[in-house]
């Protein structure tokens, strides 16, 4: 009789400690979209022979326009998805997206062999691309866009290709900035010429 008591203490415990590890999963990484790219078996060559370990290419982002990726390397899986997440999260950047679904404008992007060209599309198309380039217009929130990669399928190259084409982005209130003018003016020029939104999606 004496020992039940002690069960349903160890019980509230454990309740303790979950209900203090609830509020972590409220904060600012609670909405943080976590995708696995690439893990390889690397080999190194020691005085005992070959010692393997495992290196892993994470991309997170919060599908509202925050994007990163990281690389990490462990003896073990865990481990190496772990630090290349914490890696991906400290280099995050944020990208300005259109009506929060699609890029503002062409771009094309280029890292060592790895080459990309990405283009803004119409409602309803949806992420038209494949592999690294997937994963990373889907954790930043891109709902509609056609990319596609015309150089190296190496993932690491494609990702950082990507990345280029992507710190590139800007929006028309960016733009006004830098000209000092203002956003009704730009658009109202763009559609007075060739270069309508119509032709920009297309």
């Amino acid at each position: 009789m004496a020992q039940a008591p002690q069960r349903g203490g160890g019980g509230n415990d454990r309740n303790r400690r979950d209900n203090r590890n609830g509020p972590a999963a409220d904060g600012p990484d609670s909405d943080i979209v976590e995708k696995l790219v690439h893990i390889n078996r690397v080999a190194a060559t020691v005085k005992g022979g070959r010692r393997f370990s495992f290196a892993a290419l994470m991309v997170v982002g919060d599908g509202k326009g925050r994007v990163g990726f990281g690389h990490g390397k462990a003896r073990e899986v865990p481990e190496a998805i772990r630090k290349a997440t914490e890696e991906a999260k400290k280099t995050m950047i944020r990208v300005p997206l259109r009506e929060n679904r699609t890029l503002h404008h062409d771009g094309n992007g280029r890292w060592g062999a790895g080459k990309i060209m990405m283009r803004a599309a119409p409602p309803g198309t949806g992420v038209i691309a494949g592999g690294p380039m997937r994963a990373v217009l889907e954790t930043l929130g891109v709902a509609d866009v056609v990319a596609k990669s015309t150089g190296s399928s190496n993932p690491y190259n494609m990702i950082r290709a990507t990345f280029e084409a992507l710190k590139v982005q800007s929006s028309p209130r960016q733009v006004a900035s830098k000209r000092g003018k203002k956003v009704s003016d730009l658009m109202g020029r763009r559609n007075d010429g060739a270069s309508t939104p119509e032709a920009v999606e297309s």
